[in-house]
């Protein structure tokens, strides 16, 4: 492919990680047809840099790509405001990007089914994102091995210039867009996650997420976003090192080395991807006697151990 889209990644102080997510990158045949931008953000703390150091070091020994740009951060930007300020300098110069950040491993076949992707459904304009990761779940790929949902995964992924200009930073504009159509319930997967909490706490500051954002603009607009009928990503940052990332294996997939043949398909949004997706996110609500001893283990443990330093 001689118009393989450009990669953006973003990078931090992970060094283990970052490694992981290039070996695998690397793996993918398009790689060497494809430019590298990587975005280094600069340390928080003063503990911090020699991590972020070690991690400058070693993206400035990458080979294997087309050609690498390596844009080190003077100030810490935060993860939000660097994927935003990242994905709009290279989208709107390429007119097309695909992003991933220093936690992910992926397929051999990501490259290729981004590409496809992207070339595809390049003048749809309800197509907005294009997701490399899927739910552990499984749906019948003898109909489609892709699927459309309304939702948009942030870990791996990829969209057009025309779409990305309906991002919208404005946490407040977009839940009162959400309110005033009555659409909190679909926002929320027909009330099994609660995606409106999470622009709730964007908007007071409690967390600050590019990636609620982006799925709020994609909602409004009525964008839909594709989905692999088996993930070609696995994230590898849910061992607590992650931003808004606790340590859980609730997302842990089998990621598809087989490859994905994409191939234009209606464009609606799944019903069985849905209703699979849906269950899937009813299954990791716990039974309230499972939450209550919970909270009284954490409780009793955290007790002890003041006992113990009282000691």
């Amino acid at each position: 492919m001689s118009n393989a889209a450009p990669i953006v990644l973003f990078v931090y102080a992970r060094l283990h990680h970052t490694k992981k997510t290039i070996d695998t990158l690397k793996k993918n045949s398009l790689a060497s047809k494809s430019e590298l931008f990587i975005y280094s953000d600069a340390a928080k703390t003063e503990n911090e840099s020699v991590f972020v150091q070690e991690v400058r070091d070693y993206i400035k020994t990458i080979k294997g790509f087309k050609n690498i740009s390596i844009f080190e951060r003077e100030n810490n930007m935060g993860l939000a405001k660097s994927i935003i300020d990242g994905v709009t300098k290279i989208v709107n110069e390429y007119g097309k990007v695909i992003v991933i950040e220093d936690d992910l491993e992926v397929s051999p076949y990501f490259l290729s089914y981004m590409n496809s992707s992207l070339e595809i459904y390049k003048n749809e304009s309800s197509v907005m994102h294009v997701s490399g990761f899927m739910f552990p779940i499984s749906v019948d790929k003898n109909t489609a091995e892709t699927l459309f949902f309304r939702a948009a995964s942030c870990w791996g992924w990829a969209t057009w210039k025309r779409a990305w200009k309906y991002f919208d930073s404005d946490a407040c504009s977009l839940l009162k867009q959400i309110q005033e159509r009555k659409l909190e319930h679909e926002f929320n997967i027909q009330g099994v996650t609660d995606y409106v909490g999470m622009l709730k706490k964007q908007i007071d500051g409690a967390i600050d997420s590019w990636a609620i954002r982006w799925y709020a603009s994609v909602f409004v607009n009525g964008g839909l976003c594709l989905h692999p009928s088996q993930s070609l990503v696995q994230n590898i940052g849910n061992d607590g090192t992650g931003e808004h990332c606790d340590s859980n294996d609730n997302f842990v997939v089998d990621v598809n080395n087989d490859g994905i043949h994409v191939e234009w398909q209606s464009i609606e949004e799944s019903e069985e991807g849905l209703g699979k997706i849906k269950q899937f996110y009813l299954s990791l609500r716990q039974p309230i006697h499972v939450l209550v001893y919970n909270k009284l283990h954490n409780y009793s443990s955290k007790l002890i151990s003041r006992i113990i330093k009282l000691g």
